[in-house]
């Protein structure tokens, strides 16, 4: 079960670095490079979304299977697993919260640089006309 969540890991962190290149500034020789080849990747990347979806439900699903561990009725070992089996689970959320957010923000910005670079292409028709 370890293998799904690092392949999330690896996708949110793919879509955090493609982020980050097409906001920093000074990239412009690269940018229109950068842009084709995130156009490119939103589908595939899609594919995080029900990906996601299907992880937390196996996290829903865990939790409300577990055994509870209140009072008296275990041992300081089986506490002590029910903690890290509810931290695993706290951990594994919030890495499928940043990867949809990732791909939110990496579908946004891309988005708007097209935007933008369609903008200057036809502000500068106008200023060639003239």
């Amino acid at each position: 079960m370890a293998l799904e969540w690092v392949v999330l890991g690896y996708a949110a962190a793919a879509e955090a670095i493609m982020v980050l290149l097409l906001t920093i500034p000074g990239l412009d020789a690269l940018r229109k490079g950068l842009v084709a080849v995130t156009r490119n990747l939103l589908k595939p990347f899609l594919s995080v979304v029900p990906f996601c979806l299907f992880l937390l439900m196996d996290i829903y699903w865990k939790y409300e299977t577990r055994p509870s561990c209140e009072g008296e009725s275990c041992t300081p070992s089986e506490h002590l697993r029910h903690q890290k089996s509810i931290m695993k689970s706290q951990r594994n959320a919030l890495l499928i919260a940043s990867a949809l957010l990732f791909y939110w923000l990496l579908y946004s910005v891309t988005n708007l640089v097209v935007r933008i670079d369609q903008l200057n292409q036809r502000l500068e028709r106008m200023k060639n006309r003239d």
